[in-house]
């Protein structure tokens, strides 16, 4: 899409909000990888789907700047189910100086449980069982990350999984020998073939797929 159809569509979606606004700039301003953030659209997105799906229990994989929790948050915020919590982990403990404060200084941080450490090791020691997963970590490892979080979700839970087009790459052969393409083709694939749930891949942003686990 072009810059005129995404500002139109911002334009004509809920605001994320000033304090949102500041962390995306700031994530953009004092972090690498700052597109990694959510941002405004897909934010929106987030907290629409658990305002619908209603789920008390949420697991993000990869918590990067904190702006997608913050978002999954709002919605549990706004659906109001007593004791409803996100757990988000986030691997790389360097993130943890810039991301904890703005975590902890949101107007949701009651609702979140930020963590460092490997989710697919650390959640299922939680002992708990979700409602909702949102998987944002390493691309390679994707298909592993899923079959570690499945066991936890509740049936008719949902799993989000972004940049499942990987800004185009897994159609382009010159990405056939980059390591994070191949892991996104391989999950892709793997959740297609996966009998146990059924999944639609949005074309927004870098790509999101919807996983509903079945009964």
């Amino acid at each position: 899409m072009n810059y005129a159809l995404d500002n139109y569509i911002e334009c004509h979606s809920a605001p994320e909000g000033d304090y949102l606004y500041r962390l995306y700039r700031a994530t953009n301003i004092h972090t690498i990888h700052g597109r990694m953030a959510s941002g405004h659209l897909q934010g929106r997105l987030l907290k629409m789907l658990v305002m619908m799906q209603r789920p008390k229990y949420i697991l993000e994989v990869g918590t990067f700047s904190g702006y997608s929790a913050i978002c999954l948050a709002e919605g549990l915020q706004a659906v109001g189910t007593p004791g409803s919590r996100l757990y988000t982990f986030e691997i790389n403990d360097e993130m943890e100086d810039f991301t904890r404060p703005w975590i902890e200084g949101s107007p949701v941080s009651e609702f979140i449980d930020f963590r460092i450490g490997d989710a697919a090791v650390e959640a299922p020691r939680l002992d708990v069982r979700f409602d909702m997963a949102f998987v944002d970590g390493d691309k390679r490892n994707y298909v592993e990350t899923y079959e570690a979080l499945l066991p936890l979700m509740n049936p008719g839970a949902i799993i989000l999984a972004d940049n499942t087009l990987w800004d185009g790459h897994v159609v382009d052969p010159a990405y056939d020998h980059d390591q994070q393409t191949q892991g996104i083709r391989r999950f892709n694939d793997y959740v297609s073939d996966d009998r146990r749930v059924e999944q639609v891949i949005l074309p927004m942003r870098d790509g999101l797929t919807i996983i509903r686990v079945k009964a």
